[in-house]
């Protein structure tokens, strides 16, 4: 099987292309344990949290096989599984929830206790890494997916068995980036229709927030990135007005006159925070998406939250079920309400990988995908 490796971290500002941080290689094929799957990938998707890892401000254990969010097909049945065919579409999902821990019985899968002990150590679900180099060493799996590959050993458990007529190029966009943008703004802030909504940062998941406030009938989404030429994406993804950070005040001004009644920070910045707590109404919500460097520290006026009632909420993986709400959102997209196709910006060949990591960084790039 061939995928993508991270041996050792590269500072950011690095020019990817040049340092190739990840090395596309040949790693024996191992087949699935019992209650594992072996699945063909036929694309994945590239997206900041991958980036993150290999720049080391997400400290993972390395060697490790990056990548996770991908679709593909199931190409071999571990003992036990029996829900799961050869031959079935599945959407590959970054958080294997167990269905046994505190998080998992509360209905609040996205947190698991158990799938964040192993995803923090590269193992899978159910037993240790499988990953080998020929030399065999054991090379770490990413977040129980390891997607920049051709092929993929996964706990049953992260995956979500789909239609057959959804294309790749769409699927392969559901497993991080429709369900956290689109989770947080239906499952964590849970928007009403006529509200409004300010999303910060229109990458993917910021701009499925977009998309998923739209649908829920809000009546103002102001999408806000300095990248101007995201603008016009999130006015096709249902944004009703686009703006810089520095007009961000002047535009939710103009359409709420006192503030959001739910921001979304899909930075990753806590000076973003900070702000989103200042763009929102008495009452208001800001939920953090994004995931800031782990030593950035918020520092806010504590009286916005018993004085003015507002709430800070976070939000992982869009506080998604995913067999529940995959499917779901592949229903709007087939009505025709969900155009994440918006969001794919172009396909390269696994060898461009490096290439792909200083596009995202230059932010020329939504969604890159990559052919298996």
């Amino acid at each position: 099987m061939r995928a993508a490796v991270l041996y050792a971290t590269v500072p950011s500002g690095t020019r990817y292309a040049e340092a190739r941080p990840l090395l596309v290689q040949e790693l024996d094929r191992p087949a699935p344990r019992a209650g594992e799957l072996g699945v063909a990938i036929t694309y994945s998707s590239l997206c900041h949290s991958d980036l993150s890892v290999v720049d080391g401000s997400r400290v993972r254990p390395l060697p490790m096989a990056l990548g996770h969010e991908a679709v593909g097909r199931v190409e071999a049945v571990g003992d036990g599984v029996t829900d799961v065919s050869v031959g079935d579409h599945v959407v590959l999902v970054f958080v294997p929830s167990c269905g046994a821990c505190r998080a998992c019985k509360a209905g609040r899968p996205a947190l698991c206790h158990r799938a964040a002990e192993v995803n923090a150590s590269g193992d899978l679900l159910h037993g240790e890494a499988v990953l080998r180099a020929p030399s065999g060493e054991r090379i770490n799996h990413h977040l129980g997916v390891s997607a920049f590959a051709d092929y993929a050993v996964v706990a049953r458990e992260s995956v979500v068995v789909i239609d057959d007529d959804v294309p790749d190029t769409v699927a392969a966009m559901f497993g991080c980036a429709v369900l956290t943008g689109m989770g947080a703004v239906l499952n964590t802030a849970a928007v009403d229709d006529g509200q409004s909504v300010a999303v910060f940062g229109l990458g993917a998941v910021g701009l499925s927030a977009v998309m998923g406030a739209a649908l829920a009938g809000v009546s103002a989404v102001i999408a806000i990135d300095p990248n101007t030429s995201k603008h016009q994406l999130a006015l096709d993804c249902g944004a009703t007005a686009v703006g810089t950070p520095e007009e961000a005040a002047r535009l939710i001004a103009e359409a709420t006159g006192d503030g959001v009644d739910t921001a979304i920070e899909a930075v990753g910045s806590a000076r973003v925070i900070a702000s989103c707590l200042e763009h929102v109404t008495r009452g208001g919500a800001v939920v953090s998406v994004g995931l800031p460097h782990p030593s950035a520290e918020l520092t806010v006026p504590a009286l916005q939250f018993a004085g003015a009632g507002k709430r800070l909420l976070g939000s992982y993986m869009g506080d998604a079920v995913p067999e529940r709400d995959i499917p779901l959102y592949l229903g709007y997209w087939r009505e025709g309400r969900l155009p994440v196709e918006l969001l794919h910006t172009d396909t390269k060949p696994l060898e461009e990988i490096n290439e792909g990591l200083d596009a995202l960084t230059a932010g020329e790039v939504v969604r890159r995908l990559f052919r298996a």
